[in-house]
């Protein structure tokens, strides 16, 4: 059965907040879905050769094709990715790029639902994310986007071991000079009730229109 959502994550930590909150989307919505994990695949940046104008069809050899024939007839998509150094991940960034290829003359992906998760430490970081997928998805790519989630992730430096000894810490420079990874146990998304039902809401929502 071919999937009528296609739920991708950018974050490559196994089984990340990320991973699980587009799952819960997709299971909520009821419909047949598939989980596609970016770092599991070889998707390259847009190499700007123009080669899919003609056709639709990007030439640039890598999983990127396989991918592109699911997001086609898939109905609606779920994005989820993280903002490493303010920005959005490169796994990410790479497939929206790759987008380009859907928009020559007819627009592939105009009218499909589409829903985003930014997990993250910085509201600012992720609040600007939000806008500048937001304007993709809905001005360029013309799909419909019926919601963005936000979520508190987990800095590195709390489980990377370093943490309370490394000079360059995350820690101290967000959290204040004093602070140690020990203060500051891991956030699971489970824990945080308002996104959690927030998704359920969404993929609901999803299933409900399609």
């Amino acid at each position: 059965m071919q999937p009528q959502i296609i739920g991708i994550s950018g974050s490559p930590i196994k089984n990340s907040n990320t991973d699980r909150l587009v799952g819960t989307i997709l299971d909520a919505t009821g419909l047949a879905s598939e989980f596609v994990k970016l770092s599991r695949i070889n998707v390259r940046p847009c190499m700007a050769c123009k080669q899919c104008v003609p056709d639709n069809i990007c030439k640039v050899k890598d999983d990127f094709q396989e991918l592109a024939e699911k997001i086609k007839t898939a109905k609606a998509l779920v994005i989820g990715a993280y903002p490493p150094y303010g920005q959005i991940d490169a796994f990410t960034k790479a497939l929206l790029e790759r987008f380009w290829s859907f928009r020559h003359r007819k627009n592939l992906l105009k009218g499909k639902l589409c829903a985003t998760v930014i997990t993250g430490m910085d509201p600012k970081a992720m609040d600007a994310i939000n806008m500048a997928v937001a304007a993709e998805i809905r001005d360029y790519e013309r799909m419909d986007l019926v919601g963005q989630l936000t979520v508190q992730g987990n800095l590195p430096c709390v489980y990377c071991g370093e943490g309370d000894t490394c000079e360059m810490s995350g820690i101290k420079m967000m959290l204040g000079p004093d602070a140690k990874a020990s203060d500051y146990p891991y956030a699971r998304v489970e824990d945080q009730k308002e996104v959690w039902e927030e998704a359920k809401q969404i993929g609901r929502l999803i299933g409900a229109r399609l």
